[in-house]
Formats: structure tokens, C-alpha cells, sequence
């Protein structure tokens, strides 16, 4: 497949302008015939989850697509959902560059972005111009420049604008280059946070007749007595489901390789571990009652069919997708043939 050469020839340069390029690459091929060199036609296997219809397990995760540029480019080689983001009330740069640095020896990506968008009136823009039904999620975070004790205006204020467009939402709180941030997976400021959301939410699908889904991203670097607070919280407000992972902090997997100093969340082949430890704590504490989306480190099928035997009813990938291309979506679909 063409598309396969074109990402092996993107990693082959710097990873950032390899990212432009492609998201620029996708938003010019997209609904055009063009798309035929990436399109994959792959078999429906549906799935409700959330009380949204999903055509298959394999999702984008938020990160790659961050203002919702290419969404029907993605569509076109199978993802069962795309997450866009994250995003925040206003545009902000991110990080000073280099910020993103891979480790091809252990299937790795260290990144510093800092919730780099172009800001939630202009994505949404962009959102309007998306051709392709399908279920899209949106990322949703603070401003860098935002207070902690202010944070949840910021989450507040996205969640009014995202909510009429969005499939479902992701408040992101576990990203480790946003300073403080991860200080809202605990104690009072998660259970302010979830339940000012979860009461704006209730207003907002009595205000447009449909109910938006709410879910929470957090971290793997988190104990087994954190997981069960936050399950306890997302129980007790009845939170529509979890992601886990985001991106880990614990650079000792790659310790021998270079770039392995750089600050930033480390993600890859090296996060599988610490990303099944937490998805397996969170259905023993969850079971059912809480659907479980799995990220981190699944690079082949396998390791996708370890993430659902864990618990996780969805999948997300990133760097597999990076260095796998898209063929590694049509492997995962094929699990169950």
C-alpha cells in the first residue's frame, strides 16, 4: 500500500514536520480521490458502547489530530472513532521546539507538545467542515496560563462549546506537560471538577435533546490506591467511561537510548505494561458499570487483544500508528475473523 511507503519515508525526517506534513498531506487528499491511496475498506464489526454505535474497536487517539484538520482522512483508513485534541478555550504555541523526539529502538515517542491548538472556535470551524459520518470525541483541557483553582472555568467553558458537535467528550487531566495538571486525577479538585461537569452536561442535553457522553483520560503512572480513588469518584458521579493511558513519565525503559533525558510523556511499546496494570485495576474495581477505552504502547494485535482481555471495551492508538501505518488498524480489525 502507498500509504505504508509515505510513513515509512515520514519517519525517516525530523517528527514534527513529519506530523505537519502528514496532517497537511491527509486534509488535502481527504474527500478527494487522492484518498484512494490510504483508503481501506475494512469489515463492520459494531459495537454500542456508551450508548454510541461504534463500526469497529479501533479508535485514533487524541494527540495526533489536534484541531481537526483530517478527521475524514481517518475515517478513510478504518479508525472506528477519532478523537481530536486536546483543546483548549484559547489558542496557545505549546512547548518551545524540539518537543518531540522518537527512540525507533524500543518503538518509542518522548513528547513535551504542551496542548499545542489553534483554540476551540477555530477547531470547531474546522470540525464543520467534516464530510465523513462517524463518531468523533474531543479532547478538552485548561490553558497553560489558567490557575489550577481556575481550571475548572476552562473544562466548563470547552464542554459548552464542543457539546452540540462532539460524539462524545474527554477531559484530559493527566497530560505531564501542562504544569499541575495532574494534580486533578486527586481529592477535592477531581470530585469539583467531575461534578461541575457532569451537572453542565445534564443541563446541556436537556438544552439540545441529546446526551453527550462524558469520560476522563488519566495517567499510568498512578498506584493502585489512586486508581481506586478515582473509580470511587467516577462511580459516585456515574461518569460515562474512563481512558487509560495517557502518556507516562517513567523514562527507564529507554534509559540506554538517546533522547531517553528530554522532558516529557513517554509513549510506545515501553507504556504497554504500565498501561495493562492500570486498565486491569480499573475492571476489577469497575467490572462493567463503566466502560474502559485502552491506550498505550499496542503496537501489534496482540497486544490489543492483552488490552481487551484486560477489560477495555475500545482501543486507541497512536504510536503504533506512527510506526506501524495503517495497516496496523486492518490487523486489529481482523482479530475476530
Amino acid at each position: 500500500m502507498l500509504s505504508n511507503i509515505a510513513q515509512k519515508m515520514l519517519l525517516k525526517i525530523g517528527p514534527e514536520t513529519a506530523h505537519d506534513l502528514m496532517i497537511l498531506g491527509l486534509k488535502k487528499t481527504c474527500n478527494t480521490p487522492l484518498a484512494n491511496l490510504y483508503r481501506q475498506n475494512l469489515s463492520s464489526k459494531p459495537l454500542s458502547v456508551m450508548g454510541l454505535k461504534f463500526p469497529n474497536r479501533v479508535g485514533l487517539a487524541a494527540g495526533l489530530d489536534k484541531n481537526g484538520e483530517a478527521i475524514d482522512a481517518f475515517y478513510d483508513m478504518g479508525f472506528g472513532h477519532v478523537e481530536i485534541g486536546t483543546v483548549t478555550p484559547r489558542a496557545q504555541p505549546g512547548n518551545p521546539k524540539p518537543r518531540i523526539f522518537r527512540i525507533p529502538e524500543k518503538k518509542a515517542i518522548i513528547n513535551r507538545m504542551g496542548f499545542n491548538n489553534q483554540g476551540i472556535e477555530r477547531v470547531l470551524c474546522n470540525l464543520s467542515k467534516k464530510k465523513t459520518e462517524g463518531i468523533v470525541g474531543i479532547n478538552i483541557g485548561k490553558n497553560r496560563n489558567t490557575p489550577l483553582e481556575k481550571s475548572t472555568e476552562d473544562y466548563l467553558l470547552c464542554l459548552d462549546q464542543v457539546y452540540p458537535f462532539a460524539s462524545y467528550v474527554t477531559v484530559n487531566i493527566s497530560s505531564p506537560n501542562t504544569p499541575e495538571l495532574r494534580s486533578l486525577q486527586f481529592g477535592s479538585f477531581l470530585s469539583e471538577l467531575l461534578s461541575k461537569l457532569k451537572e453542565r452536561q445534564d443541563e446541556l442535553a436537556n438544552r439540545y435533546d441529546r446526551y453527550v457522553p462524558l469520560v476522563i483520560k488519566i495517567a499510568p503512572d498512578l498506584n493502585i490506591s489512586e486508581v481506586k480513588s478515582i473509580s470511587e469518584a467516577v462511580l459516585e458521579i456515574n461518569l460515562d467511561g474512563i481512558i487509560a493511558t495517557n502518556t507516562t513519565v517513567d523514562h527507564s525503559p529507554v534509559v540506554d537510548f538517546k533522547h531517553s533525558k528530554e522532558e516529557g510523556g513517554l509513549s510506545g511499546a515501553p507504556l504497554f505494561e504500565s498501561s495493562i496494570k492500570v486498565i486491569s485495576a480499573l475492571y476489577k474495581l469497575l467490572g462493567n458499570k463503566i466502560p474502559i477505552i485502552g491506550v498505550g504502547g499496542i503496537m501489534t494485535a496482540e497486544d490489543a487483544e492483552k488490552i481487551f482481555s484486560s477489560g477495555a471495551k475500545l482501543i486507541q492508538i497512536y504510536s503504533g500508528f506512527i510506526y506501524h501505518g495503517p495497516n496496523l488498524i486492518k490487523r486489529i480489525n481482523s482479530l475476530d475473523d
